[in-house]
């Protein structure tokens, strides 16, 4: 009798393990069907990803080596192809040299364009920070100190990566808005601060050694001449790049 319960008991239990076979294994086999679509769709976006950064990679190089040969157009094609099949670091990096060939053929408003379009290309805070630093440099330069400013002080705050050249900026912007006493304030702390790459700390105690000299005080002025002065024709381009024949006038 034992053994007859035995078998019967067997029989049952390999019932049960038929019925949960039956009821799980497509569920399983659809569950790992779906991991390998999900692995293979992976594995192709990053194959398809990487070809991209090899041809962008490829392009951007080729962009640096015409700018080393004087090659504006072959440089300015291979970053706008860089640009275009690249991720987001490599996208950015061929904007920002984009923009620095702008820079070159004085065209401001171009390069602050590209630059800021840079910013937003990558997620990186580094790449984005430093061409938002760019574009806030060439307005300045432009003499826009209040869209400078704008522009310089999010960059400037706890946490981001290049703090203290936006710090420093910031202090070029009071001294050239008159600001003397609040430039000077900036520039100490500079002076001071622990984390402060030393380039920035001695261009901070440079400008700190102008206003105390009383030379910063002409700055504005100066700067304010320079903004209203008309761009100069390509005839006087071509005559100030003359040598200079016999004793200067």
């Amino acid at each position: 009798m034992v053994d007859v319960f035995e078998e019967v008991e067997e029989e049952l239990r390999a019932s049960r393990y038929k019925r949960l076979a039956m009821t799980w294994l497509p569920v399983v086999g659809g569950v790992l069907l779906v991991a390998l679509i999900a692995a293979l769709a992976w594995w192709g976006w990053d194959s398809f990803q990487n070809a991209k950064a090899d041809k962008a990679s490829v392009a951007y190089e080729r962009g640096v080596e015409a700018v080393a040969k004087g090659d504006t157009a072959g440089a300015k094609a291979a970053f706008v192809e860089a640009a275009k099949e690249g991720n987001g670091a490599y996208k950015s990096l061929a904007l920002q040299q984009q923009a620095g060939l702008a820079v070159d053929a004085n065209n401001d408003a171009e390069a602050i364009r590209l630059f800021d379009e840079a910013a937003k290309a990558s997620g990186d805070p580094i790449l984005a920070d430093m061409a938002r630093l760019k574009a806030a440099y060439r307005v300045m330069d432009a003499g826009n100190l209040a869209d400078a400013e704008a522009r310089l002080t999010p960059l400037a705050e706890e946490k981001r990566p290049l703090r203290p050249f936006a710090q420093l900026a910031l202090g070029m912007v009071k001294l050239q808005s008159g600001k003397g006493p609040d430039a000077r304030s900036a520039f100490v702390l500079l002076t001071l601060g622990q984390d402060v790459p030393d380039v920035v700390r001695q261009q901070a105690q440079t400008a700190i050694e102008i206003i105390d000299s009383g030379a910063a005080a002409n700055i504005k002025a100066i700067t304010d001449a320079q903004a209203k002065l008309p761009p100069l024709t390509p005839q006087q381009i071509q005559a100030l790049s003359q040598p200079a024949q016999g004793p200067a006038q």
